[in-house]
């Protein structure tokens, strides 16, 4: 992770934090294309949705999510499912190209696919303010930032991105998002006054959603469950959970239930550390008000 970029494969001029894409491409088209093949042999099998999610073992919602291509297949889907509708290998082809998604760092890609079927979403970042909450401008500043610099073409490309990855928080009006974030993120005032300034007004539409609260961890705080760096965790429409923890150059995916159990732990201690949501919204209009 440099300057932001979550996820970011600048090879490609893309960035990850849940949806990065190569320039040009169709947002999720592996997934929608997965979906496709699924549906196509469930009917060539002259199976309903109903009958055929308790042959492969999972849910009729699921089983829509991935025929619409709005989430990831679960590890030992393609198996069951090539198997049971005797497809010749096919959907166990399609299946690899889901990892191969250029643009896309390659250990992001696996959390960057859970994202679009999450049932809820909890992030903490004590670094930057994170891509589904930033402005144009203040991307732009991460993005001019970076280094080894990327040329105008890459900066003009992460940002188309970047925006439509944000789409996320409207379009998803049943994903619950809840976002901790430190109040020296504000006070830093990257890309300066005006910058700061209009990304405090946008965090301040964003938090009036029914589905995103965004909490603020003061500056002076004598007890912090966070210390151990930023994180995210997230749940699936079958009620699992996973983690996903950012370093510098690599990120790490988390399944390992004592580890959930112990990012869970911290999280919810985090939010009642954390500024109420009517006391951070305060807080962030008392600090536009300041410059």
């Amino acid at each position: 992770m440099t300057h932001g970029t979550d996820g970011i494969d600048s090879t490609y001029g893309t960035f990850g934090n849940g949806s990065a894409i190569r320039p040009g491409s169709e947002p999720h088209y592996n997934l929608k294309m997965f979906g496709e093949v699924v549906k196509t042999f469930r009917k060539r099998a002259r199976l309903t949705q109903e009958q055929f999610a308790p042959l492969v073992g999972y849910s009729l919602e699921t089983i829509a999510s991935i025929e619409q291509g709005r989430r990831l297949p679960p590890p030992d889907f393609a198996e069951r499912a090539d198997s049971i509708l005797d497809a010749f290998g096919v959907i166990l082809a399609a299946a690899k190209h889901l990892t191969r998604r250029k643009g896309l760092a390659s250990w992001f890609r696996q959390w960057a696919l859970l994202e679009l079927g999450a049932l809820s979403l909890y992030t903490y970042e004590c670094r930057l303010i994170p891509g589904l909450l930033q402005t144009p401008a203040y991307a732009r500043t991460l993005f001019t930032d970076q280094l080894p610099p990327l040329g105008d073409e890459q900066i003009e490309a992460q940002l188309a991105a970047r925006l439509e990855r944000q789409e996320l928080l409207r379009n998803r009006p049943n994903t619950a998002f809840s976002f901790i974030l430190e109040e020296h993120l504000f006070l830093r005032q990257l890309g300066g006054e005006e910058v700061t300034r209009e990304l405090i007004d946008h965090i301040l539409d964003l938090s009036e959603l029914r589905n995103v609260d965004i909490q603020i961890m003061p500056l002076v705080r004598h007890h912090h469950a966070g210390l151990h760096g930023p994180m995210r965790l997230l749940e699936t429409p079958e009620h699992q959970w996973f983690g996903y923890l950012e370093g510098q150059e690599h990120g790490q995916f988390v399944s390992d239930p004592k580890v959930i159990s112990a990012l869970q732990m911290r999280c919810a201690s985090m939010r009642s550390q954390a500024l109420s949501l009517d006391d951070s919204k305060s807080l962030m209009r008392r600090m536009r008000g300041a410059r």
